[in-house]
């Protein structure tokens, strides 16, 4: 079982229930989810993910592309509960990541955290970002990138948000060390959790619900 499978594991057997507005949860608190690249190759291998559709929607993103038109353009149709446009969601500062690379590509200083904010709060939104901040720091020639989320989807968002993360480190001229993230709070939605074992009992074609 790969360490991705491992959080919706200890999620189902040692969750808590809440209840939000979007519905029933079970949820895991201040989780840390570290990985190698051999640990992301597994995932990868393992799990299925939208990798055009991701590698689009950061290449948009990045553009700082708002209209929700333009992802649908690209296959991607999860932003459309949105409405027309993203508002202050993550195009609005995933725009300034390409200068940040050419940053750290141009100086790769050890000494220095390269940070990426995410989502600051008391803005308008429409889907402020789960992902909240992601460092870049140079540890001995390698590149170790760490990751802070105040909400994730362990079904549907956490396995985007970890490809996301990879596509970023192909982009930095650094070997990569590892992925860290820190998950402040981690669920399964009640109606994903039948699909959640399932997939862990092998099922390799489950498809999940969105919950918005």
């Amino acid at each position: 079982m790969n360490k991705y499978y491992k959080v919706l594991d200890r999620i189902i057997h040692s969750g808590r229930v809440q209840c939000n507005k979007k519905g029933e949860i079970k949820y895991l608190l201040n989780e840390q989810l570290e990985l190698t690249p051999s640990d992301l190759l597994d995932i990868f291998e393992t799990h299925g993910i939208a990798r055009k559709k991701l590698k689009n929607e950061l290449q948009l993103f990045m553009q700082g592309e708002r209209q929700v038109e333009k992802y649908r353009e690209a296959g991607i149709a999860w932003w459309d509960y949105c409405g027309a446009i993203l508002v202050n969601s993550y195009p609005t500062y995933l725009e300034r990541l390409p200068p940040l690379i050419e940053k750290i590509n141009r100086e790769k200083r050890s000494s220095k955290n390269y940070v990426l904010f995410l989502g600051e709060t008391g803005a308008e939104s429409n889907q402020a970002p789960c992902l909240s901040l992601v460092q870049f720091q140079i540890d001995e020639g390698e590149l170790v990138i760490s990751a802070f989320q105040r909400s994730s989807d362990a079904n549907l968002g956490l396995p985007a948000d970890l490809y996301h993360l990879y596509l970023m480190s192909r982009q930095i001229k650094i070997p990569l060390k590892s992925i860290t993230l820190n998950l402040a709070n981690v669920h399964i939605y009640k109606n994903n959790i039948e699909h959640t074992k399932e997939l862990l009992g092998g099922n390799e074609n489950v498809r999940f619900e969105l919950n918005v």
